[in-house]
């Protein structure tokens, strides 16, 4: 592995463990595809700033395109409040809006200027290690690895002095209110957050794999878990984990390192909805299936419970006659008596069922439920 191969994985990985910090509060608060308005948005505040500076490597770039981003939310929220529009209609309409403005002052008045609205969509991981830092003629690394590096350290900072401010904001914005939380100056403290993020993954990126990283993990995590603080820490280890899968899918592949990237990410994701122990498709099938045994084990205890206490009805409580009370197949009354059997609630001679203590403990609690 070459210096330039470890170099894109660690910008990769820490750009998506930067992404996911934030991400997580914006999944929880149903806010995830702001993320993308943003991402689009801050193209405008780029170019603005790049009219007033004309140096595209001032740092006011970052800051006409976090300016932006919280631009994006400020009208995103205003059109909220008018009641006229939901959320996500007034994120479909905003972002589109601003991100084509930034789009026609490009091609109109600095068509030889190197924007390139590709590189912004899609960003170019690639070329990061060509971009140096030195200091004193020491070669410190890519600059992309110290400023993510910085963005993921200043989100964890954040995340861990407003903690209990975010989370009571979060899941319950009228009693952080009462507390005197004030969840408002929170909320825009986390959405320059998100700015600042984007902003700075923005050049290697791209915006499409910005929102990647930023919905992708946490959105898994939150399959994986009901625990905010273990879904802060499984959501940057998904990220980094699938940034560090894509770029070898992609040296595979021999195809884009951010499309690679973003495609790791929604193949984990996906993997999840399948595997996840409480939420996942296969555990839904399972708890289905446990609770139908379940069921028909309670039925039959129940059928059985009020035959036995009568000797002439208590001989009808045989394997045959359940298609005729219960209504049930011989094949299905059959597996549902060997399941019975199996549990200890019922005990099979020759014919005749006979209900065990536990079975008669089932079949009372069954009968006080209904």
């Amino acid at each position: 592995m070459t210096t330039s191969q470890l170099e894109i994985q660690l910008i990769g990985a820490l750009t998506a463990a930067a992404c996911a910090l934030p991400g997580v509060f914006l999944i929880l608060r149903r806010m995830a595809m702001l993320t993308d308005a943003i991402g689009h948005a801050i193209l405008l505040g780029i170019v603005l700033a790049f009219f007033v500076v004309s140096n595209l490597s001032s740092p006011l770039l970052i800051v006409g395109a976090a300016l932006a981003g919280l631009l994006t939310v400020s009208l995103v929220e205003a059109l909220e409040r008018t009641g006229r529009v939901r959320e996500d209609a007034a994120t479909g309409i905003t972002f589109p809006l601003l991100f084509g403005l930034g789009v026609i002052l490009i091609s109109r008045y600095a068509g030889n200027v190197h924007l390139d609205v590709d590189a912004v969509l899609l960003g170019e991981l690639a070329y990061a290690p060509f971009n140096r830092v030195e200091l004193f003629g020491a070669d410190l690394g890519p600059q992309a690895l110290w400023v993510m590096l910085a963005l993921l350290a200043m989100n964890g900072a954040l995340i861990t002095l407003l903690y209990k401010e975010l989370k009571i904001g979060t899941f319950d914005a009228g009693l952080a209110a009462t507390l005197g939380l004030a969840p408002g100056l929170v909320h825009y403290l986390l959405m320059a957050s998100v700015s600042m993020t984007t902003v700075g993954a923005f050049q290697t990126a791209g915006a499409i794999l910005i929102v990647s990283f930023i919905v992708g993990p946490p959105a898994t995590a939150y399959l994986l878990t009901d625990k905010l603080n273990v879904m802060l820490l499984l959501a940057v280890g998904i990220g980094a984990v699938s940034a560090v899968a894509g770029y070898w899918l992609a040296y595979l592949l021999d195809a884009s390192i951010a499309g690679s990237m973003a495609v790791m990410i929604g193949l984990v994701f996906f993997a999840a909805v399948l595997l996840a122990p409480e939420q996942g498709v296969i555990a839904g099938i399972r708890r289905r299936a446990s609770q139908a045994r379940e069921f028909a084990e309670t039925m039959l205890v129940i059928h059985l419970f009020n035959h036995e206490h009568s000797p002439e009805e208590s001989r009808e409580n045989r394997v045959r006659h359940l298609n005729e009370h219960l209504r049930w197949t011989p094949e299905h009354a059959r597996e549902v008596v060997d399941l019975a059997v199996d549990d200890g609630l019922v005990r099979l001679r020759e014919d005749l069922l006979e209900l065990t203590e536990s079975g008669r403990t089932r079949a009372r609690d069954g009968m006080a439920m209904t």
